[in-house]
């Protein structure tokens, strides 16, 4: 870890102890982290950084516990098994917190582009993007008029549906590593499209991350398709 990695994983922490501070009293908190309730008041209050060793655990054992639980909260899942995760995917303070939790969780390779499809995965992706200081991109169900050359990938659902992703050809160079995210997989169709397009695009896939999995079956046909990292902050059954 270079410096600025180091700094970059310091200041998450305390940005995520922070949060937590906002509903918590000190001495709840250090019984949350198991640090002591000096330190904590330090670092919140931006006097000192904690250490390497306590950022990372911050981040990638009390952050995601505790965005775990904040998700599950903010999500609503009505009586037909829609879900509603406006709560989050407008939250882009939020999204910014489950960015590091996310690369430290799941330990993805460092992208050169985090792809999503439009439109309520790109939130996300921008924070993961600002994060590893990658490029975001987005694919659509229509071309963009102005563009002359795009990635194209097409599936025909099981209800008959042909769905048609488009990318622009410019957005993904051949060789680039790429971190496929969304806001929600459910049957992993629209994954599988992505996958796709990276495929098409001669690129590497860094990983595979989704906020939501609502059931088994969109993380496991995304796990066929690729032995990158893949997985979601909060499963619903």
């Amino acid at each position: 870890m270079n410096r600025a990695e180091k700094a970059a994983l310091q200041l998450q922490a305390v940005s995520v102890l922070r949060t937590l501070k906002e509903t918590r009293t000190y001495d709840e908190l250090a019984d949350e982290t198991d640090l002591p309730a000096g330190d904590l008041n330090r670092y919140v209050n931006g006097h000192v950084l904690p250490s390497a060793d306590r950022a990372r655990a911050v981040v990638s054992e009390v952050g995601e516990r505790v965005l775990r639980e904040e998700l599950e909260e903010r999500v609503r899942l009505d009586e037909e098994g829609y879900v509603d995760n406006s709560g989050v995917v407008f939250d882009q303070a939020f999204l910014d917190l489950v960015a590091p939790v996310a690369a430290e969780s799941f330990d993805f390779d460092r992208p050169d582009v985090v792809l999503t499809a439009a439109t309520d995965g790109i939130t996300l992706a921008a924070a993961l993007a600002s994060y590893y200081d990658a490029r975001c991109a987005y694919a659509k169900k229509s071309k963009e008029t102005a563009v002359d050359a795009f990635i194209e990938a097409r599936q025909r659902l099981e209800s008959g549906i042909e769905l048609t992703y488009y990318l622009p050809s410019s957005a993904v160079d051949a060789g680039e590593s790429v971190l496929v995210v969304d806001d929600l997989i459910r049957s992993g169709e629209t994954q599988e499209l992505l996958l796709d397009i990276v495929a098409a695009a001669e690129a590497d896939v860094a990983g595979v991350f989704a906020l939501i999995a609502a059931g088994d079956e969109g993380i496991e046909r995304a796990r066929d398709r690729t032995d990158a990292p893949t997985g979601a902050l909060v499963a619903l059954d």
